[in-house]
């Protein structure tokens, strides 16, 4: 086979682009000029279908009072802690770093909120089933410390929140109770 020079090369390179391109740019404008197509089924939630499940989420709204309240409890007992809220898949709605918390609380919060959310139970109680399941802790993502708490609609989990950076859990978890508690008012 004969060795193309480098020129032809280049020359060859620069027609294969040009040639892709405008097949882009046709199916582009081919796609823009063409009337939509009417959707083939709408799809419907059924109560009656076994295959569709529903959930609920905390709104922006509430995820917020709900970490102003836990930071405000905080405060009356002048701790500088960090709190987070999670959404039942884990990820966070709404973190609030109170003035003078430690570097180390922001992502502590998040971690106690999504593993109180994962297994919707208070961390502190969490921390109790590392002596039966040490590989727990190995999960990503996950920090069993005192300090989270499960924010729960019809005993499921819809929300986590995490508070940390008091001098112990048993206070971080006090206040992200009061967290929890304020979303019932």
């Amino acid at each position: 086979m004969k060795k193309m020079s480098l020129r032809t090369r280049v020359l060859t390179g620069a027609v294969a682009a040009a040639a892709l391109g405008a097949g882009t740019l046709g199916a582009v404008s081919a796609n823009a000029s063409a009337p939509a197509a009417a959707p083939a089924a709408a799809v419907k939630a059924d109560a009656a279908n076994r295959n569709l499940q529903q959930s609920t989420h905390l709104t922006v709204d509430a995820a917020s009072k709900a970490a102003q309240a836990a930071l405000d409890a905080a405060e009356k007992e002048h701790q500088k802690v960090a709190v987070s809220v999670v959404d039942r898949n884990g990820n966070t709605i709404v973190t609030l770093r109170g003035d003078g918390a430690g570097p180390q609380a922001y992502e502590s919060a998040e971690k106690k909120a999504y593993t109180a959310v994962s297994w919707n139970a208070p961390t502190s109680e969490l921390v109790k089933r590392l002596a039966q399941t040490p590989n727990l802790k190995d999960i990503p993502g996950t920090l069993f410390l005192a300090g989270g708490a499960p924010v729960q609609v019809k005993a499921a989990p819809v929300a986590g929140i995490g508070v940390a950076g008091a001098p112990s859990g048993d206070l971080d978890e006090k206040f992200a109770q009061a967290g929890a508690a304020a979303l019932a008012k």
